[in-house]
């Protein structure tokens, strides 16, 4: 199977760990685009088109987010709630990728709707080996949504307004 070109966007406030990131998708011959956002103001902007995304084709949209949860200014708890919100935002697929192994952050983010929760491997090999079997899943076995159309995003709109 081939891996599907899509565009992966990492959330991460810390530079050494948005690095070795990186440097492990790279690793695990994953060919993708990848984007940087250093927190949930940044994400939101990103997927926004706004702040420093602004600029045309600045930020195509994600196949797939890689969330840390605890960032400055918005954690990727409450940007998790305000993807899951937005009926333009919703399909995109969400991972949580964090140093967290508690519970309730399991539980939070899978009730906040992420679609898997994984804790950051302590070393740089193990990073690379999850990320790879990551990677696999993702682009190679699951199906992922493509970009809504216009059509689309105006029914997924109005459905979402009725309901609210």
């Amino acid at each position: 199977m081939t891996a599907r070109q899509i565009t992966i966007v990492v959330v991460d406030d810390d530079d050494e760990d948005r690095t070795l990131t990186d440097l492990a998708l790279k690793r695990s011959r994953l060919s993708n685009q990848v984007c940087f956002c250093h927190d949930g103001v940044d994400l939101l902007d990103y997927l926004n088109q706004s702040g420093r995304w602004s600029e045309p084709g600045a930020a195509p949209r994600p196949g797939v987010i890689l969330l840390d949860l605890n960032m400055p200014r918005m954690d990727g708890r409450e940007a998790l709630m305000k993807i899951k919100a937005d009926p333009r935002l919703r399909t995109i697929p969400t991972v949580v990728l964090t140093s967290s192994k508690a519970e309730k952050d399991i539980l939070s983010s899978y009730d906040l709707g992420v679609n898997s929760f994984i804790t950051k491997p302590v070393t740089f090999t193990q990073l690379v080996e999850v990320l790879e079997i990551w990677s696999q899943y993702w682009f190679q076995i699951v199906e992922l949504p493509g970009e809504p159309s216009a059509a689309q995003e105006s029914a997924s709109s109005a459905a979402g307004e009725s309901t609210t």
